[in-house]
């Protein structure tokens, strides 16, 4: 028997080495495959479509704030991962009296290497994601080196960064995503702010926002809505870009450092 302690401060009892866990939240449903755990996983979101081959195989029990818990009820898992942030608190409550529950709360990268080497240890897989935080430390330390491609803190371009369209909303700097954006060499005009503030085209203008990242999710830019913002603000500069690289924050940091860099090169080259 172990007690774990998970990033609310809440225990959890396992009384062996989970072989039945559902996850509640994509990336870290990546993680678990990435850690090997093919066989013990036996439910995952509809969200979560990383590895293809589990959203396509394995059972899905709803999506991750309208959680299917009679169907998880019946899978009898016995560790469910959730979060804070992605899961709604009463149906986690709710599985918490029947099932292990263990909830990540992330905030910065620091939390998300907790989170890692906690799933490591739960699964008898701390060689493994010990060694997957320990190469993410890395690469993201390189992003910091003279020779890498990110602008210095005093070349950093005023930016936000839009999750959401009608109405716009941004991030603030008590989210994940800010913390992503300053390893990525990024400048959030936003960071005053809390969690994820509605914003307007005049509070850009008037925040002098040199730079726009519009991202694929949740809420899917595309160019048109790049040319539309264009139209308004006209001397910014406006990227789509992966928010599986800003927001997720399992084993798909493994990626990050190197997608920040090309989007580094992107952005020196719009005029």
């Amino acid at each position: 028997m172990a007690i774990y302690t998970d990033q609310t401060g809440e225990q959890i009892q396992l009384d062996k080495t989970p072989k039945r866990i559902i996850s509640l939240v994509p990336s870290q449903t990546e993680l678990l495959s990435d850690l090997g755990l093919n066989k013990e996983v036996i439910g995952i979101t509809k969200f979560c479509i990383h590895p293809k081959e589990w959203f396509e195989n394995k059972t899905r029990i709803g999506g991750t704030k309208q959680l299917n818990i009679k169907l998880i009820k019946q899978l009898q898992p016995d560790l469910i991962i959730a979060n804070k942030e992605e899961n709604v608190k009463e149906q986690v409550r709710e599985l918490e009296k029947y099932f292990p529950v263990w909830i990540s709360d992330i905030n910065n990268l620091e939390d998300a290497y907790e989170m890692i080497e906690q799933i490591g240890l739960m699964s008898n897989k701390a060689k493994a994601a010990n060694t997957m935080t320990a190469r993410i430390k890395k690469d993201f330390a390189q992003l910091q080196t003279p020779g890498s491609r990110l602008p210095t803190n005093d070349s950093r371009l005023n930016t936000a960064y839009l999750i959401w369209q009608n109405p716009y909303m941004t991030i603030g700097g008590d989210t994940f995503i800010n913390s992503m954006m300053e390893a990525a060499g990024f400048n959030n005009i936003f960071s005053e702010q809390k969690r994820y503030p509605e914003i307007t085209i005049d509070q850009l203008r008037i925040a002098n926002c040199q730079l726009l990242l519009l991202s694929s999710e949740p809420y899917p830019f595309q160019q048109k809505h790049v040319d539309e913002i264009k139209s308004q603000l006209p001397d910014i500069k406006i990227s789509l870009v992966d928010g599986e690289m800003f927001s997720w924050y399992g084993s798909r940091l493994l990626k990050a450092p190197d997608y920040f860099n090309n989007l580094q090169v992107e952005i020196n080259k719009q005029s």
